[in-house]
């Protein structure tokens, strides 16, 4: 009978260690891990894919992706997706932003962002990877611009370049020296800018232009009244100027004057203006002159004796004088009173000679000479004369006191 019992209990045992082996294999699943695409094996117990994830010391976090789900369900030879997120930082045309991604590559992190278009210049290579800690890249979208160079038409292009200034790198344009550039060179770059390049150039030239010469004319009395005759030749003068010119692309935009000289002084035209009365014909006939008998008897009568005063004198004496003009005398007074104060033989030393302040050549250029080398020499009649003669010509222009007259 005992043997009998412990027959029993031993196949008691071993059903029931044949039970627990099968219970343990139906519990036990196989969960494949594609973890970035990288694949590991976990057996667990659990029931879900947070307990599969826990059981290999997975944690995930808000910028994963799991799927399925992490409380989703899952049996044996559920495959679980792991994609961890990663902060990608980029600058897209200028503009810098940060996003977060799953994609493992530069290539599949623009597609995900929308950013296809084709030219677009990267940083980066397109294979690069985004590890988990992150990539920053730059990306630029090609621009459709314009720009126009010294000496050359406006012309469109496409261009990934970021700013103005690295336009002009690729355009081999360097700024400086008068080369300047609109807009600013740290412009960012937008689809239809209009970009001028200027250069700016300033260089010297000279010029030449004549000065008119002068004529005047002088009395004389060898000429018969009316005539005239050129005793010296009028020769134009030249004055040279020095010129700075603002050449902006190959155009003269301003001209301005830096120095000017008369480097030829023009010669003043002399004409001798005749004032030489024609004679009074001498009489044919003798009768003429001789007395009728009537006038011979008469008695002639008495010429009446005349006084004259000072000013009748000098007018007599001026009018029969060699060529004197009191013309305007009042005038002339009151202008050397104030050019002067009314000392016809003043000699002041500073070039002007006279009551009237005649410089030397002015006072021989109109007949002078012929009274005195300078005009404090000479009477006050004469410089009055010559005075006429300017006047004739030029009015009182030529004096400071023509307010006086």
């Amino acid at each position: 009978m005992k043997k009998k019992t412990i027959g029993i209990i031993a196949a008691t045992t071993t059903l029931a260690a044949v039970a627990g082996t099968v219970g343990w294999q139906v519990a036990d699943k196989e969960v494949l891990l594609a973890i970035d695409g990288t694949n590991q094996t976990v057996h667990t117990f659990g029931s879900t894919v947070n307990d599969a994830l826990a059981k290999k010391g997975i944690m995930v976090g808000e910028h994963d992706t799991v799927v399925p789900s992490p409380n989703s369900a899952i049996t044996d030879g559920t495959v679980v997706n792991i994609a961890y997120g990663r902060p990608l930082t980029i600058t897209l045309d200028g503009k810098k932003t940060t996003v977060w991604t799953t994609a493992s590559t530069v290539d599949a992190a623009l597609s995900q962002l929308g950013i296809t278009e084709a030219g677009t210049r990267l940083s980066v290579s397109r294979s690069a990877a985004v590890g988990r800690e992150g990539l920053a890249l730059t990306a630029t979208t090609p621009k459709t611009i314009s720009i126009s160079e010294p000496g050359k038409p406006a012309v469109a292009l496409e261009t990934t370049a970021n700013t103005v200034g690295d336009l002009l790198k690729e355009r081999r344009i360097t700024l400086g020296k008068g080369v300047t550039v609109t807009p600013d060179a740290k412009t960012a770059l937008t689809d239809e800018l209009k970009v001028v390049v200027t250069r700016t150039v300033t260089k010297t030239r000279t010029s030449t232009e004549a000065i008119k010469h002068e004529t005047t004319t002088v009395d004389s009395e060898e000429l018969a009244a009316g005539s005239r005759k050129v005793s010296v030749k009028g020769v134009d003068g030249e004055r040279t100027k020095t010129l700075q010119v603002t050449v902006v692309n190959g155009k003269e935009t301003a001209t301005k004057v830096v120095s000017e000289k008369i480097t030829k002084q023009p010669v003043t035209e002399k004409v001798l203006v005749g004032t030489k009365k024609a004679e009074a014909p001498k009489p044919t006939s003798t009768e003429s002159t001789k007395p009728s008998p009537s006038q011979s008897k008469r008695s002639a009568a008495p010429t009446p004796k005349t006084t004259s005063t000072p000013k009748a004198t000098e007018a007599k004496s001026s009018s029969s004088g060699a060529g004197l003009n009191l013309a305007r005398a009042d005038m002339w007074d009151r202008i050397a009173q104030c050019e002067s104060t009314g000392n016809w033989s003043i000699n002041t030393g500073n070039g002007y000679y006279g009551g009237l302040q005649f410089d030397r050549g002015t006072w021989l250029a109109n007949g002078g000479g012929a009274y005195a080398p300078t005009a404090n020499l000479a009477s006050r009649a004469e410089q009055i004369t010559i005075a006429n003669k300017v006047y004739a010509q030029r009015g009182l222009q030529p004096w400071g006191c023509a307010h006086a007259a």
